[in-house]
């Protein structure tokens, strides 16, 4: 399993911490309860952290034209109609994808197109669950218009772990499904939102994979 580029620099400095601090106990008190201990604990965290940080190589197997693919490995927590005021400015189908702290992070592209805008908001950390979070916490929008004409946004929302949401978009990039859009770390959430009257292809809190799994299937153009 490859690892994540965004993890690697915190993988190599926890594994050069965790190394010093146990020989550094193994030098001191030696073999004891104390340094088991240790040893065992320090492991474990880096295991979970590496766990975190996992890349696994994805291709979307089928066409993918007209579909609209989950950006991230999760649990759907919303499908409902919303009025986007932040951006699109307009009444959406929201589709919202939950990522727990052991599911991948990385988030791919929910469609192919022209990435036409991108931004950056501060915010809050509350929990990515909440509905709430969608436009108070600290996210990030990437707004794509398909080959057919259809504008289909993604926002990536901080959770109450994650610190840093990572957007790769770039106003003008050409993108596709099978390309990552960004990465979110610890804990966080996706919402896609999308024109009224798309068919959805997903129930709430059934799991999805990113790039794996269609989540809808779009119309005629909205724009």
């Amino acid at each position: 399993m490859k690892v994540h580029r965004e993890g690697t620099g915190l993988l190599l400095t926890l594994f050069t911490i965790f190394f010093i601090v146990n020989l550094t106990l193994y030098h001191t008190v030696g073999k004891g309860g104390l340094f088991y201990v240790v040893a065992f604990v320090t492991t474990v965290f880096f295991l979970l952290i590496l766990n975190f940080f996992r890349s696994p190589f994805r291709r979307f197997p089928y066409d993918s034209e007209g579909l609209v693919i989950a950006p991230a490995d999760g649990t759907i927590v919303a499908i409902e109609e919303v009025m986007e005021n932040e951006v699109l400015h307009r009444k959406c189908l929201q589709i919202s994808v939950f990522m727990s702290v052991f599911n991948v992070h990385a988030n791919w592209f929910p469609v192919n197109g022209t990435v036409k805008y991108v931004s950056h908001n501060n915010g809050r950390f509350m929990a990515a669950y909440l509905p709430k979070s969608s436009t108070e916490n600290e996210r990030s929008a990437v707004v794509i218009t398909t080959r057919s004409g259809v504008e289909v946004m993604a926002r990536q929302i901080a959770g109450a772990l994650a610190r840093r949401i990572v957007t790769y978009a770039k106003p003008g990039d050409k993108c596709h499904v099978d390309e990552q859009m960004g990465f979110i770390k610890f804990g966080s959430r996706v919402d896609v939102y999308l024109p009224v009257g798309t068919e959805v292809l997903v129930e709430m809190d059934q799991k999805v994979t990113g790039n794996q799994t269609p989540i809808a299937r779009l119309g005629k153009s909205n724009t």
